[in-house]
């Protein structure tokens, strides 16, 4: 019986780890983790995590971040690509490329860059970015960009 019980059982994950870069720590070169990795120092090189990147109020990362999630309350300076969602905390202040499926960003943060967010195909970006929306694919048949050519 107790042999029997013991080929059911499954394997269940155990806790998530948060790894942690404390305050007055800087770390050079390439940083990987399979799971959560709270920043409250400085990275100086690329954050690769598996799990969500958390960048602390003083944490601050100088390199790219790839990142399942994030949420970012810190300096980022660098490409940040999150395959989730993205949250940019009010003292959050990021320089450079933004790329994520989800964005929300809370009023005082400074985003200076561009910003790529959603999964859009190349003909809607490109109708988008010339201000060309045809009425009959939005709801309510209005248009959602309005450019007005100057000459």
């Amino acid at each position: 019986m107790k042999d029997r019980l013991m080929s059911k059982q499954i394997d269940t994950p155990g806790p998530v780890q948060i790894n942690m870069i404390g305050e007055g720590t800087t770390v050079e070169g390439t940083l990987r983790a399979k799971d959560d990795i709270r920043i409250s120092g400085r990275i100086v090189g690329s954050l690769i995590v598996q799990g969500k990147a958390i960048i602390a109020a003083g944490g601050e990362v100088e390199g790219d971040v790839n990142a399942g999630d994030a949420d970012v309350a810190g300096r980022i300076k660098g490409e940040i690509s999150v395959k989730g969602r993205l949250l940019l905390k009010s003292t959050a202040r990021v320089e450079g490329t933004i790329r994520t499926s989800r964005l929300i960003v809370e009023e005082g943060a400074v985003v200076e860059g561009k910003c790529e967010m959603g999964q859009l195909d190349k003909n809607r970006a490109k109708e988008l970015g010339n201000g060309m929306v045809d009425k009959e694919s939005l709801p309510g048949g209005k248009p959602a960009v309005h450019q007005q050519a100057t000459k």
